[in-house]
C-alpha cells in the first residue's frame, strides 16, 4: 500500500477542502443509469465486472482516492481496493468482503472467484481478514431499479466514495441500471464526478 502524503500548507485545494470538511460539511450524491448492454450480450458476470470497472475507473483520478489515514494523515492512495457486500438469502443478513484488484481483469475475476469460494458464505460483518485502509465501498440492491439512493453519513471525515448498484432492465434493446455515487465535496466537485461517470461508461463499454 503506497500513497502520497498531502501537504494542506501548500496544496492548491486546501481552501475549497477545508470550507466543505468544517465550515458547511458537505457530501452529495447521483444516480445514473449505465448501459450495460456489452456485459450482458458477452455473458460476463455482473457484480464482479462492475467491481472491477468502478476500481479501475477509481484508479485513474485522485479526486476517489484521497482519505484520512487511521492517524488523521491526510493522504492520496495511489492505488483503491474494492470492499464490496454480499448477500445471505437465509438470514438476510451481508457481509463485507475485498478482493485484490488487478487491471487484468481474468486475474481480478480469478480473485473475486476465490475470494467468494473461501468467505462468500460466511457471516459476520467482515469475515475476510486483513481488509486494507485503502478501499472503496461498494454495495448492490438488486431489487429495486431507483432513480435516486441517498447515504447519509453524520461523519463528515469520510472522504472515499460510496457506490450503490441497483437493479437492471431491458429497454429498447439496451441493458441498463442505475448506479448511486456518492462523494465528499471536500475532495470531489461535480466536474470530477461527472468526469468519472463518463470513464465509467467508456469501461464498461471496453470490458
Amino acid at each position: 500500500m503506497c500513497y502520497t502524503v498531502i501537504d494542506r500548507n501548500t496544496w492548491n485545494r486546501e481552501e475549497f477542502f477545508a470550507h466543505y470538511l468544517s465550515a458547511v460539511p458537505c457530501t452529495y450524491s447521483m444516480t445514473v443509469r449505465l448501459d450495460i448492454t456489452n456485459l450482458r450480450e458477452k455473458g460476463l458476470k455482473l457484480y464482479p465486472s462492475m467491481l472491477y470497472a468502478l476500481t479501475k475507473t477509481v484508479n485513474q483520478f485522485e479526486q476517489f482516492r484521497m482519505a484520512f489515514r487511521p492517524d488523521s494523515t491526510l493522504v492520496c492512495y495511489h492505488s483503491m481496493t474494492p470492499s464490496y457486500t454480499v448477500f445471505h438469502r437465509e438470514s438476510e443478513t451481508f457481509s463485507n468482503l475485498w478482493t485484490a484488484y488487478s487491471e487484468d481483469y481474468a486475474v481480478f475475476l480469478q480473485n473475486y472467484t476465490a475470494d467468494q469460494a473461501q468467505y462468500g458464505h460466511l457471516e459476520g460483518f467482515a469475515p475476510k481478514p486483513d481488509m486494507p485502509e485503502n478501499i472503496f465501498t461498494v454495495s448492490m440492491v438488486p431489487w429495486a431499479d431507483f432513480t435516486s439512493f441517498q447515504i447519509n453519513t453524520p461523519i463528515f471525515n469520510y472522504l472515499q466514495p460510496i457506490f450503490t448498484i441497483g437493479k437492471f432492465e431491458q429497454e429498447n434493446g439496451k441493458w441498463t441500471l442505475p448506479l448511486a455515487a456518492q462523494v465528499h465535496h471536500a475532495v470531489c466537485d461535480g466536474f470530477h464526478l461527472c468526469r468519472f461517470l463518463d470513464r465509467l461508461q467508456q469501461e464498461l463499454h471496453a470490458l
